[in-house]
């Protein structure tokens, strides 16, 4: 299974979708407050060059935010980035 990584804050809808889209795919993943967490907040604008959450991370590789995630279970590519090795 793939090694997932999801920056939130809580309250967040667009968090909670992206959450909600990979917890139905049966996919488990590390999630990381950036509310009070300064230093992760730096950490996941330097990852993702973006300062919105959620960003998420696949096998170390960026995958965007709840859209980008939804378009590619859409098009079906998020299966096979979820069944690698991470």
């Amino acid at each position: 299974m793939a090694r997932v990584e999801i920056y939130t804050t809580p309250f967040c809808g667009y968090c909670a979708r992206a959450k909600g889209l990979l917890e139905k795919k049966g996919a488990a993943y590390d999630e990381m407050d950036v509310m009070e967490d300064s230093a992760r907040r730096l950490e996941m604008r330097e990852r993702s060059k973006r300062t919105t959450v959620p960003q998420i991370f696949i096998n170390g590789r960026h995958i965007g935010g709840s859209d980008e995630l939804a378009a590619l279970d859409r098009t079906g590519d998020l299966d096979g980035l979820l069944a690698q090795p991470g």
